[in-house]
């Protein structure tokens, strides 16, 4: 499971029918691979929720979403698993099929929530339309450990 996360000051995401948006928190698009399961989807919520990027009082990123009272929107983002080293079309193989991809999913949104972080999403395998505000700006890609390692990951 990757997630690319970017500190916001503000995002939104819009579809046909539906709109999520936030302040400041994190736009935290998330792409889910064959393989992955909930106990990656449950320890990528709680690294995404401890990640300490946000600012404290002498600038340093010191402090998490959590510390900062900040909210999360999810959207989903097969895409993250798109193989460019042949050829010039993506390959896909990796993504996981949007039928099994979709509770995991929702697994992490549910996790991330259980964190305490308020969460906002987009639809799920909907086209949608991302306009934010990156304040920093701040990017980071963030790969759960494979379940044969993730024993031995510390907690976020």
């Amino acid at each position: 499971m990757r997630a690319v996360i970017q500190r916001v000051s503000e995002v939104s995401v819009t579809w046909d029918g539906g709109r999520g948006a936030i302040g400041r928190g994190l736009l935290i698009l998330l792409g889910v691979a064959k393989g992955d399961d909930a106990d990656g989807a449950r320890w990528l919520a709680r690294k995404c929720a401890g990640l300490r990027i946000f600012g404290d009082a002498e600038g340093r990123m010191d402090r998490s979403l959590l510390d900062v009272e900040g909210h999360a929107l999810v959207v989903s983002q097969f895409t993250l698993h798109g193989d460019c080293r042949k050829g010039r079309r993506p390959s896909f193989d990796q993504a996981m099929p949007p039928g099994e991809a979709e509770p995991l999913y929702e697994a992490f949104v549910a996790y991330l929530r259980e964190e305490g972080v308020p969460v906002e999403t987009g639809a799920f395998g909907a086209m949608m339309q991302v306009a934010l505000v990156n304040d920093g700006p701040v990017t980071l890609v963030v790969d759960a450990p494979a379940s044969s390692t993730r024993a031995g990951a510390e907690r976020a």
